[in-house]
């Protein structure tokens, strides 16, 4: 007998973050690795893992996460800790949407960059 599909633990968490990203711009969510990937404009802006929202973040807007003492994502594999261009946002910011919207353009804007920074893939046979 098939199992029954659980909810993964961040999905209203996310919802709740597409409604307050949503009031800036469309977005979106996927999932993935265990977490959730947030879309605006076809780049991934920010990611969900347990429960913490996280932003894109480069050389342009990592000074002001960097200035609160805030620290970027990590991941844990084959023993070895990787460090992400992602930050989380101030906790209290999320639900002050004149601050999140500041927070929300630096990272749409760093996920931008770094779209248009990608060499594009060349064509299968070439």
């Amino acid at each position: 007998m098939p199992r029954p599909k659980r909810e993964h633990p961040d999905t209203e968490f996310v919802a709740s973050l597409l409604d307050r990203f949503g009031a800036f711009a469309p977005v979106s969510a996927r999932a993935m690795f265990g977490g959730f990937g947030l879309y605006v404009d076809g780049a991934m802006f920010a990611l969900v893992d347990d429960g913490t929202a996280y932003l894109r973040a480069d050389d342009v807007n990592r000074p002001a996460f960097e200035a609160l003492g805030i620290e970027a994502w990590r991941y844990e594999a084959a023993g070895k800790s990787t460090r992400m261009p992602y930050y989380p946002p101030p906790e209290e910011h999320l639900d002050a949407p004149d601050l999140l919207r500041e927070w929300f353009e630096g990272a749409r804007a760093a996920a931008r960059r770094a779209a248009t920074a990608r060499k594009p893939r060349k064509p299968k046979g070439a």
